[in-house]
């Protein structure tokens, strides 16, 4: 499960994307979201990988 946020963050020359992903927890079981800020063309493949 994801959760994508489109969140535009500009900072000097470049353009960034907040990405927010729905992460299940191995040790409990529980969920939880991670939290990361990149590069917008770099967003599908951090919803792909696992």
């Amino acid at each position: 499960m994801a959760k994508k946020t489109v969140a535009s963050l500009q900072t000097s020359s470049k353009r960034l994307t907040k990405a927010i992903k729905m992460v299940k927890s191995p040790k409990t079981g529980a969920y939880m979201f991670v939290e990361s800020i990149m590069a917008p063309e770099l967003v599908d493949d951090y919803f792909k990988q696992k």
